[in-house]
């Protein structure tokens, strides 16, 4: 068949883009067409394209540039819908089989490590969109459509990789770094970067503007793709420090990119006995960040208890600890930016802290000057802090919790709902003021303080002082204020929070397992630090930021690795032993567990003949022999179809995980 002017010049641009001829892939060839007439109407996505929206593709089983992957996936999913429908809809079996599945189909390549990177880049933008342009529910309908379609891309790549090197594949798709403008035309790179934003630290590789796909899916809320076997396999991996890797970073304070570790499988007996990026480990860094907040709180309370005691060594010591501590949360912070940041179960405690730290600090410094110290200001702000500590480490002991979960997702809907009160009561109050200044008869006025505390004690039920007292306004319009107020702030607004929180914490508790998945792999994503500066421990950090930030400049990128790692290794010595020692010790005994075949108490349980269900697990773990499975294997033929293979691929995959 003769091409048309159309797709000559699509197929150049793609050359343009790709720096690759273009190829038809043998998949959509005429041939196709004259044996399969139906299959270009077979579901709503290959019925939206056309037959010029299919050529020009690359080679079968060759991975596209991001770029052109990125807006291939949108042109796609704006393609395959044009209703608004929900998650629930399009998991339907019939929408199942007219939407994803051929989307599944046609982006799934056993070569493209880029194209779940690309599905949740594309569920971003469409988030976004829904936020800012009128066709709200469509552009929310295309990015469940691209979640979906990442979640069921995904699992098929989890049951074609099973064992460790398919450990090692899915983690480079989903942790590994991509830079959107890979394979885009220098002039739309241009473009694109010319806008105003933060200074790129440079990185070995050029790994400086790069994101992970775990990262898109933590900014854009997937919750389904992360709570999805494959997810949950690369997120425990790389919480138990099996897969390590050099994360990427939008700001370091104290930034290192002398080394990049590529992402690999770790094994505790190559590694050195002082290795310290293990304090990197997900798992270790929350036990050392629960460690470092627990000094904080029994130095807080020593300070406390003796705040009236002529020595102030406990004040001073925590002063200094703290700054450590609430400089780790600003480098938390800015490293990967506060939309990640905040998804952390316990942040909004952390920056409050961090306010109520930083008042009393500069209450302190004006005690200082005013020659008030040791009295003063100072230890009347810091008592503020006791009800931040101890939820905090509530949030600690019980991260899955999902009261606490639901507690976090609705403060922000307590926030809003409160700030929008707290304007509305602005305006009564005003008016409420203004009037009794029009009334000229009232030898007294209430003060603005009085007023307030009127209302607020109407706003809250416990007091009804203010309408008796609303006729020193006026006689008609004081007593119709107050009574409206005391409607609209008592009644009506306990009623809308009660119900949006409700709402909140139903709908979390729906998809209780979701979000305890999506809190840990917020926590594992988090724990991966890229900053030197987290490798100090407080007020280490502090020691780190103002000597080695300045030396940085001044010696050669090696040089300065060299020294800091040394330093990291004296000052973390004794964590670093411990770590080495606890994980060779783990490794081993997982060794030897494996080789004996499970654990000494389950496996006297099971063998002693105690178990009243044993033989049903001793079927399961019986291998069939030849002639069974052949028989098996005649009666229901699993490779007939596509299908067919993909479960045969699956029982593989189940297979293997169980035996080893």
């Amino acid at each position: 068949m003769r091409r048309s002017e159309q797709e000559l010049a699509q197929m150049e641009e793609e050359k343009l883009w790709t720096g690759r001829e273009p190829m038809l892939s043998p998949r959509f060839g005429d041939d196709d067409e004259d044996e399969e007439p139906a299959a270009a109407g077979g579901s709503e996505t290959e019925a939206c394209l056309g037959d010029d929206e299919v050529r020009g593709a690359v080679e079968e089983g060759e991975a596209l540039p991001v770029y052109v992957s990125m807006h291939r996936v949108r042109r796609l999913i704006v393609a395959s819908i044009d209703d608004p429908y929900t998650v629930d809809q399009l998991s339907d079996p019939r929408l199942n089989v007219r939407i994803v599945r051929p989307l599944v189909d046609r982006l799934y390549n056993p070569k493209d490590v880029t194209i779940v990177y690309c599905l949740l880049a594309n569920r971003l933008y469409f988030l976004r969109q829904h936020a800012s342009t009128i066709h709200q529910p469509l552009a929310k309908a295309r990015a469940a459509l691209a979640e979906l379609v990442a979640t069921r891309l995904f699992r098929r790549f989890h049951e074609d990789n099973p064992g460790a090197q398919g450990l090692l594949a899915l983690s480079r798709m989903l942790v590994g770094g991509f830079d959107p403008f890979e394979g885009a035309p220098s002039a739309v790179e241009f473009e694109g970067r010319s806008r105003r934003q933060w200074a790129v630290q440079p990185r070995p590789g050029g790994h400086e503007r790069k994101l992970t796909a775990l990262e898109l899916a933590i900014l854009s809320e997937s919750k389904g793709f992360i709570a999805s076997a494959g997810c949950q396999r690369v997120v425990t991996a790389v919480y138990e420090g099996r897969v390590v890797y050099t994360p990427l970073s939008f700001v370091d304070i104290l930034p290192d990119h002398f080394e990049h570790r590529p992402i690999s499988l770790y094994d505790p007996r190559k590694a050195p006995i002082l290795n310290h990026y293990r304090l990197i480990v997900p798992r270790a860094r929350n036990l050392i960040e629960l460690g470092q907040f627990l000094l904080l709180m029994v130095l807080y309370f020593m300070a406390m208890l003796y705040r009236r005691s002529s020595n102030e060594v406990y004040e001073f010591l925590f002063c200094i600890y703290a700054a450590g501590w609430v400089l780790d949360e600003v480098a938390a912070i800015v490293e990967h930016g506060w939309a990640v940041h905040a998804q952390n179960l316990w942040s909004w405690l952390d920056v409050t802290f961090s306010c109520i730290y930083g008042a009393y600090v500069l209450a302190r410094v004006y005690d200082v000057a005013a020659g008030s110290f040791p009295d003063g200001h100072g230890p009347h702000v810091l008592p503020l802090a006791a009800p931040i500590l101890l939820t905090r480490v509530a949030f600690n002991i019980a991260p899955d919790n999902i009261v606490l979960i639901s507690l976090h997702a609705m403060m922000a809907d307590f926030l809003l709902v409160s700030l929008l009160a707290c304007w509305c009561f602005m305006g009564f109050l005003l008016a409420l003021q203004w009037l009794i200044d029009s009334n000229d008869n009232l030898n007294e006025t209430p003060s603005w303080f009085t007023i307030g505390k009127w209302m607020l004690w109407i706003w809250f039920g416990l007091d009804g002082t203010g309408i008796e007292e609303s006729v020193q306004f006026h006689v008609l319009l004081g007593p119709a204020l107050m009574i409206g107020f005391a409607f609209l702030g008592n009644t009506l607004f306990l009623t809308i929070l009660v119900a949006m929180l409700t709402n909140t914490f139903s709908k979390i508790v729906r998809g209780e397992e979701a979000e305890v998945q999506f809190r840990r792999a917020v926590l594992t994503f988090e724990g991966v630090r890229s900053d030197a500066l987290f490798m100090y421990p407080p007020p280490f950090n502090v020691f780190a930021l103002v000597v080695l930030a300045p030396v940085r400049f001044f010696v050669e990128a090696e040089t300065f690795h060299r020294v800091n790692v040394a330093l990291i290794r004296v000052v973390n010595l004794p964590t670093l032993l411990l770590i080495s020692l606890w994980e060779r010790r783990l490794y081993s005994r997982r060794a030897r567990r494996g080789m004996a075949g499970g654990g000494g108490r389950r496996r006297w349980w099971r063998f002693s003949g105690l178990s009243p269900h044993g033989d049903i697990q001793a079927v399961f773990e019986t291998r069939p022999p030849p002639d069974v499975a052949d028989l098996i294997e005649g009666l229901d033929a699993l490779e007939e179809k596509e299908e067919g293979v993909r479960l045969r691929a699956g029982v593989r995959t189940a297979v293997l995980e169980h035996d080893e």
